[in-house]
């Protein structure tokens, strides 16, 4: 393969994506040191992932709208990148590929490409079968002649992040558990009381609890009546922290328990031990990345009990509806994960 000097990244969205993501640039950086890279990035993703070492990020601000485009067509004015690589399927995405000039523009396989995905590429990686989003994104860095390797990660944070977080932390417990309740989609949210009876389960067990999150009002709703359900000590700190606290708190935490939603993802990369909930998604395809094991699945025998033996012919992407479905996951069930969790990390 012809040597690279300059690779374009367009994955705008969304946090868990990016988190994915990040590991596959930094496999390619590896690869290809000499080339410059240039990532094309959502503008709350790129709050997270600034500094990232030999990374340029160029933000893409959906919300300011047409405008966008021509900023982005401006800022990367007379450049010609070696390749392109289109990991995402969203027609936005898409349409944002016109503004980028590449030799290369690599995209989906036929079977994954959708929103006229096939227009904007002039490659495609190799198919495959049920194959985790991160998996996915590893066959954009195989394209580039990447050896398959383990991933790992290296989202850098500030001292100020980090004393942040350090001053959030219980000086009297030396292990710490984040509890991230909210998702971006309401429906995949836990009960409260739940939520609550894993985090009183945690205290009684010689954890201190953090309540994480944004600062939107269901997020803060949400933790507040976790809050009240607690019959022991937690502290809420949503809404409180900048994306890179959040990371920087969760690097430091013992174990992090999630819904289907971004910081499950950051506490992968930031290496730390993470109970993830899944009802709705298919925790194969999005759960957390070599941690599987560590999941509250309710989508498998959610899925099995509506298609029956039909089950193992759904869409590998099948996202199952109804906002009872996350009272399919017990306190049982998740108090025994995090008992295997605290067994397997000798917490």
């Amino acid at each position: 393969m012809a040597s690279l000097d300059s690779i374009c990244i367009l994955r705008l969205s969304a946090i868990g994506d990016t988190c994915n993501a990040v590991a596959v640039v930094q496999a390619i950086q590896a690869r290809h040191p000499a080339a410059r890279i240039t990532w094309v990035i959502g503008k709350a993703e790129a709050t997270l992932l600034q500094g990232l070492p030999g990374i340029e990020l160029v933000v893409f601000d959906k919300k300011v709208g047409f405008s966008a485009y021509r900023e982005l067509r401006k800022q990367l004015a007379g450049r010609t990148f070696d390749a392109l690589l289109v990991m995402q399927l969203a027609l936005r995405a898409n349409l944002v590929s016109l503004c980028i000039s590449a030799k290369r523009r690599i995209g989906y396989d036929k079977a994954r490409s959708k929103e006229l995905h096939s227009l904007f590429i002039n490659e495609r990686i190799q198919p495959a079968r049920r194959p985790h989003v991160l998996d996915t994104f590893r066959q954009f860095s195989s394209a580039l002649d990447v050896p398959l390797a383990p991933p790992c990660w290296h989202i850098p944070v500030t001292h100020d992040d980090e004393n942040w977080a350090t001053n959030q932390l219980d000086e009297s417990r030396q292990r710490g558990l984040v509890i991230v309740p909210a998702a971006s989609a309401a429906e995949r949210n836990w009960l409260p009381e739940r939520y609550a009876a894993v985090a009183d389960y945690a205290c009684n067990n010689g954890f201190s609890v953090y309540l994480c999150g944004g600062p939107g009002a269901t997020e803060v709703a949400l933790a507040q009546a976790v809050s009240s359900h607690c019959k022991t000590p937690v502290r809420n700190l949503v809404g409180q922290s900048t994306l890179k606290q959040l990371f920087a708190l969760i690097k430091q935490a013992d174990m992090v328990i999630a819904p289907d939603t971004g910081p499950l993802h950051m506490a992968v990369a930031a290496g730390t031990p993470v109970i993830g909930l899944y009802a709705h998604s298919n925790p194969a395809r999005t759960g957390p990345y070599g941690q599987q094991q560590h999941v509250a699945d309710a989508y498998t025998p959610l899925l099995l009990k509506k298609l029956g033996d039909k089950a193992g012919q759904a869409p590998w992407g099948l996202r199952l509806k109804g906002d009872e479905l996350m009272t399919h996951i017990s306190i049982e069930q998740v108090c025994s994960l995090f008992d295997q969790v605290k067994e397997e990390n000798k917490l």
